[in-house]
């Protein structure tokens, strides 16, 4: 009998790049009847004792989390880490090793910006950091924002950031086989998160699903903040097909500026095995 839950996990708090602490997610999802919570911040984990307080304190069931980044196919995937051991020291070195380029690529987003006319954007994303080792795109695209070079969020990666477009340098990173690596040898499990998000082909989508499980990946979030309807059944069929769990997040960062709020999404599709089945063990209540 799959366990109907409404749960939440994938979220981001100031250690990343969300614009609200770890207690004030905490807070917001209980009172939006989330159920079951992990904060997963990009590439760190150092919000997860203040989350994991913040959760005991109210009463709401909290697995560790983390997303990580990887590339794959000359593309950054995100792989989300659940129920692991934070103070393991592989996954706390892998986290280190993967923030460690973000500082350099920030400068030369700013420098291609200011070839585009736009100046000092590297002191104006600081503005925005919450943790100055995880400087990210989002960061720059606030400072857009902010001084009225773009309307919005999703203006801004359509003129800026994105490849092809001013501020756009990529970043290596993680390989896929050592996040699940990282993941799974701290006793968590992997996640691929929001696969709709890569515009894949079916070769390079199958090839990623494929190269997951064989590093020891065991979920895919079905139901997420930027997947359709229509997407939600074609990656329950990808979960059936894989053998893999299912997970379910919001992926919220912002109230200003996220389209789904914690505990707002559909439930799972009931015939998927939920993630949280698997992590019974590893809930921290």
């Amino acid at each position: 009998m799959t366990t109907i839950l409404n749960a939440d996990l994938h979220c981001h708090s100031v250690v990343s790049d969300g614009t609200l602490t770890p207690e004030d997610l905490a807070a917001r999802a209980k009172a939006n009847g989330v159920e079951l919570w992990a904060l997963t911040d990009h590439d760190e984990i150092g919000g997860q004792r203040r989350a994991m307080a913040a959760a005991r304190a109210l009463g709401l069931p909290y697995l560790t989390g983390v997303e990580i980044s990887v590339t794959f196919a000359d593309t950054t995937v995100h792989i989300v880490g659940l129920g692991f051991d934070p103070d393991n020291a592989q996954l706390v070195e892998g986290l280190a090793a993967t923030r460690g380029g973000r500082g350099e690529r920030a400068k030369d987003m700013a420098a291609q910006l200011a070839q585009a006319g736009i100046h000092n954007a590297y002191e104006g994303a600081l503005q925005f950091v919450g943790n100055p080792a995880l400087i990210s795109r989002t960061h720059f695209a606030r400072f857009l924002v902010e001084t009225g070079v773009c309307r919005d969020t999703p203006e801004v990666f359509r003129k800026y950031l994105t490849e092809g477009k001013p501020g756009y340098v990529p970043h290596r990173w993680a390989a896929l086989g050592d996040a699940v690596r990282w993941i799974t040898e701290a006793g968590g499990m992997a996640v691929i998160a929001h696969p709709a998000r890569y515009k894949f082909s079916a070769n390079e989508e199958f090839a990623l699903f494929s190269e997951f499980k064989q590093h020891g990946g065991r979920g895919v979030e079905v139901v997420t903040g930027s997947h359709s309807s229509p997407e939600y059944v074609t990656y329950a069929a990808m979960a059936e097909e894989f053998g893999l769990a299912a997970s379910r997040g919001s992926d919220f960062h912002s109230p200003d500026e996220s389209h789904t709020d914690l505990g707002t999404l559909p439930m799972l599709p009931g015939q998927l095995t939920p993630v949280w089945e698997l992590l019974a063990d590893k809930i921290q209540r």
